[in-house]
């Protein structure tokens, strides 16, 4: 069996997305995506906790969701994790977790949607691959265990 590295994430955006190019015109945006877990304690107590997650978009997914997405929209995340590391102005080595973006659903309406949910294509057709959305069908958030 091969590795695997997939992450799938079902939050709301913390603020409105970055658009960047490259130096050689490449199209990049970050997201952070904020996830709620809520449980309940031993004592019948509810507890909530947040959880942000950097997310990194390439190309012309990149650009659709500058162009389509917002602070506070309702996505799913499909993607890989990827950690990064470098050396601070100080000397010490700082890492970097974050989700590259593979696929990118919207799950709510937005102001300028017209439907409920919106696929944002892959950047490159020819390599599409199947999403475990479109093999598990369309999911309701309020159906998800966590």
């Amino acid at each position: 069996m091969s590795d695997f590295n997939k992450t799938i994430l079902v939050g709301n955006l913390t603020k409105d997305p970055e658009l960047k190019f490259t130096p050689s015109g490449k199209a990049v945006s970050t997201i952070r995506v904020a996830t709620n877990r809520t449980w309940t304690t031993q004592s019948g107590e509810r507890k909530s906790e947040a959880e942000y997650h950097s997310v990194v978009v390439w190309g012309k997914l990149a650009e659709s969701v500058s162009k389509n997405l917002s602070k506070g929209r309702k996505i799913l995340v499909e993607g890989r994790l990827r950690t990064r590391n470098w050396q601070a102005p100080d000397g010490t080595k700082r890492y970097a977790t974050e989700i590259v973006a593979e696929n990118i659903r919207f799950l709510d309406r937005g102001p300028a949607r017209e439907t409920n949910s919106q696929q944002v294509p892959p950047e490159d057709p020819a390599q599409e691959k199947p999403s475990i959305v479109e093999e598990i069908g369309e999911i309701n958030v309020e159906d998800l265990p966590f």
